[in-house]
Parts: C-alpha cells; structure tokens; sequence
C-alpha cells in the first residue's frame, strides 16, 4: 500500500502548474495582454520611424540622393575626330601637379615658393620643360600623366613659373592637323 501512496503523491505533483496562487494567476492573465500589445507597438514605431527626418536633415532631398546614387567615374563621348581642346594651366596644375607641388612632396618646389623656384627660373624654360617632360627625381615623366601634351605641360610650367615670381608668356596654342594640311596647299 506504501508504493501505491508513492505513485498517487508523484502523480499529483506531476500535474502541478507553475501558477499556484489567486495572485500569480491575475498577474499572468494581465501580462499575457499587455506584453504582446507593447510588442506590436515596438514594431509599428520601427516600421515608421523610418519615414522621419530628424530637423534639418537634408539626407532624403532629392539632391543628396542624386549625389549618393550618381556613377563613380563620369564619362562623356568624344569625337575623335573633333579638334583636341587643351586644358589650361592652371587646370593641368590642378589636375596633376598640385599633389607634388602644393606640398612641397619629395622635394618638389611648393607652388608660389619664389626661393625655390628662383634657380629654375633662371635655368630657362627649356630647363624647365626637359625635367617637366622627362621627369626628374620622384618626379615622373609629364608628371605621372601621360595623357598630356606638351603643350599642356607648358601651359603648367609657365602657370607654376609665374606663380612663384617668373615671367613667362603663355605659349602660342598649336595649329590644329587640318589648319597645318591647308597652310601646306598651294
């Protein structure tokens, strides 16, 4: 009989819930509502707070997004057979020298330097258009863009010349191939 007073003691505590008071039981009815509502309304401000602007925040104007969205590299077609337009020197400068020149880079004279640039100034500018366009030092042929003329590049020499005190003309543009075939027709 004593096992049988076992199994029926076992049996009921099996059975027993984790809610055993009046008290625990109006807690877990409350908290079962309340809990999921506070839920969903995390969830709703989440899904809708993605739609406010803190103030002044320019990030969804249709500029700022046509910036973030734009192609990396530009792009425009050229015809090659239209007449080469030459950049200015202070477009070449800005577009090639300045990463040297502006700080003064593995000895490269800083622009406007008249110190510096005194020397090379007084060697010529066939002086400075041989180490302009065979490079010399850390400096690079054409200043590491192959890409320019010579005419550029002299257009850069007498831009840079000048700033540091120099007194340079500013090259003659070339005539252009079809000018040259005309100026050769009898």
């Amino acid at each position: 009989m004593n096992q049988t007073a076992d199994n029926a003691e076992k049996h009921n505590e099996a059975h027993e819930g984790p809610i055993k008071t009046p008290k625990q039981l109006v807690v877990t009815i409350i908290l079962a509502f309340i809990v999921p509502i506070i839920i969903i309304l995390l969830l709703i401000n989440l899904v809708v707070s993605g739609s406010f602007q803190g103030a002044g925040s320019q990030a969804l104007t249709p500029e700022a997004i046509a910036s973030r969205i734009k192609p990396v590299a530009g792009f425009a077609l050229v015809d090659a057979n239209a007449p080469k337009v030459f950049k200015t020197g202070q477009q070449v400068y800005e577009s090639t020298c300045t990463a040297c020149h502006a700080a003064g880079v593995a000895g490269a004279p800083k622009t406007g330097d008249t110190a510096a640039w005194a020397p090379l100034i007084d060697s010529g500018m066939q002086a400075l258009m041989k180490v302009a366009l065979e490079g010399k030092g850390a400096m690079p042929p054409k200043g590491g863009n192959p890409t320019l003329s010579d005419f550029e590049i002299e257009r850069a020499v007498v831009y840079m010349a000048n700033q540091a005190g120099g007194s340079f003309p500013e090259p003659a543009e070339p005539a252009a191939e079809g000018d040259a075939a005309a100026d050769n027709a009898p």
